[in-house]
């Protein structure tokens, strides 16, 4: 009956100085040499390895009987059966034992996509790349990467580990020859907007005998960019011409702080705020920024993840990805238009606590900045939405668009918004809840999309907040 003996080794940062300075020692060493740098010094160079497992068939025990049987043999007239019998144990256990230690030198696995911010559906090319950078062959090698998604192929094996998460594992083993680099294609499609976190990956494999085994992990991550599904506003209900209303405004009543035309001398009636710092670094006076006039719009979404009166009762999970959708689709269509578009919402990103800002701007990332922010917002309600309009308005410029995005409106968000609009913004509502908001809204330009606007969902049943969040994987 065989035996396993498992030995684990988890990694101290604190006790592996020494090796690490070793590693870094072999890596300048083989760079002046114009020799290639081991994948294993850098892995432990960066600190990468998490976990070392080493698996055997075969105990301590058997080097004792061999020197046992050794020793008989030589007693016993150097009996030759005895002797060739212990001579191939202890030839067959130390070739066993340096195998294994070098069998993962050399070895590396390697991800690459051909896209790695995608929206919901679209198809991500990954390749796999495994080579051997070593003159030793390799059998039995075995790779299992950690995916949120399983591949889209049925010859692949990507079994589920957990109930809770979706997280797969994709299994892959090679027989690899000296210097030989194999690449394996697979393409993932993901269903859902979210950070997904690809890995870590273990590295298994063992001597020519099979007598032992070595498993390596590594915290070896990629990330895919999922942002949510961008609507046309006719397909929303939203006209797509004006929809916030007449834009039209004099040139000379306001101007424009996102772009910045020039500078010129500080004058008493300038505001302190408007002096341009590196410009009266440079000059040795105090310089003022020139603006633009206002003839293009700034729109400020304002974003609320709550689906219910209080957070703490629980979120509907489509009816959030619902607003998520809709705050995309809103700075979609306002960056086509050249406007200055910011999104602020009382969401949290992923292991946060702090709420989402993204100031309006017009650069050509803005909107892939407020698509990834809005990727990546969960159901964790740092703030009420009434409380974060009144806080962040005032950072806006005045001739700014106000556009609330809820599917809950409570009579608090009334009030801040009759507020904001009363203090001469230009405020503008925008209702996924079932019902229309009730008619006390006064001169508030309003939208109700109702929830036969969107596609059916396969799920629409109410979530605890006290679980993770539903698309973060």
């Amino acid at each position: 009956m065989s035996q396993h003996n498992y030995e684990f080794h988890l990694v101290d940062r604190e006790d592996l100085k020494e090796e690490r300075q070793e590693a870094r020692r072999r890596i300048m060493q083989a760079a002046a040499l114009g020799n290639d740098v081991d994948s294993a010094d850098l892995a432990l160079l960066r600190g990468l390895t998490v976990r070392e497992r080493e698996d055997s068939i075969l105990s301590d025990a058997w080097v004792l009987v061999a020197l046992i049987i050794l020793i008989i043999g030589l007693l016993d007239g150097r009996n030759p059966a005895l002797l060739s019998l212990s001579a191939v144990m202890l030839i067959v256990l130390g070739v066993g034992k340096v195998w294994k230690n070098l069998a993962l030198i050399g070895v590396l696995y390697r991800r690459s996509f051909n896209q790695n911010h995608v929206f919901p559906g679209e198809a991500v090319e990954m390749t796999v790349t495994v080579s051997n950078n070593k003159r030793l062959p390799l059998s039995g090698l075995r790779f299992q990467d950690s995916l949120p998604v399983p591949p889209n192929s049925e010859n692949v094996i990507a079994r589920p580990i957990g109930e809770t998460y979706a997280v797969y594992t994709l299994i892959n083993s090679y027989s690899m020859h000296a210097h030989e680099e194999v690449q394996r294609n697979y393409t993932l499609t993901f269903p859902k907007r979210g950070f997904y976190q690809l890995g870590p990956v273990t590295y298994q494999t063992g001597d020519i005998f099979t007598l032992f085994r070595i498993e390596r992990e590594y915290s070896y991550h990629d990330t895919i960019v999922v942002y949510p599904k961008i609507h046309p506003l006719e397909e929303l209900g939203l006209p797509a011409k004006e929809p916030f209303g007449d834009l039209k405004v004099r040139r000379s009543l306001f101007t424009d702080p996102i772009n910045t035309r020039g500078i010129r001398d500080y004058q008493p009636q300038d505001r302190f705020r408007d002096v341009h710092w590196k410009a009266t670094a440079r000059r040795g006076e105090l310089q003022t920024k020139i603006y633009d006039p206002s003839t293009g719009m700034t729109m400020g979404i304002f974003l609320n993840v709550a689906t219910m009166p209080k957070h703490w009762m629980g979120f509907f999970p489509e009816v959030m990805e619902r607003a998520v959708s809709v705050a995309a689709s809103l700075a979609s269509y306002g960056s086509e238009q050249g406007w200055g578009i910011g999104l602020y919402a009382n969401g949290s990103f992923p292991n946060s606590d702090q709420p989402i800002r993204v100031p309006p701007g017009r650069s050509t990332d803005q909107l892939t900045h407020m698509l990834e922010a809005l990727a990546a917002v969960t159901e964790f309600a740092t703030a009420s939405i009434d409380m974060m309009l009144l806080r962040e308005s005032p950072n806006l410029p005045w001739v700014s668009t106000i556009v609330l995005v809820t599917a809950v409106v409570t009579d608090e968000t009334m009030v801040a918004l009759l507020r904001l609009q009363e203090a001469g913004r230009r405020v503008v509502l925008i209702s996924l809840a079932e019902e229309s908001p009730p008619n006390k809204q006064g001169a508030i330009l309003t939208y109700h999309i109702p929830p036969d606007a969107f596609p059916p969902t396969q799920n629409s049943t109410l979530r605890t907040s006290a679980k993770e969040p539903e698309i973060l994987s």
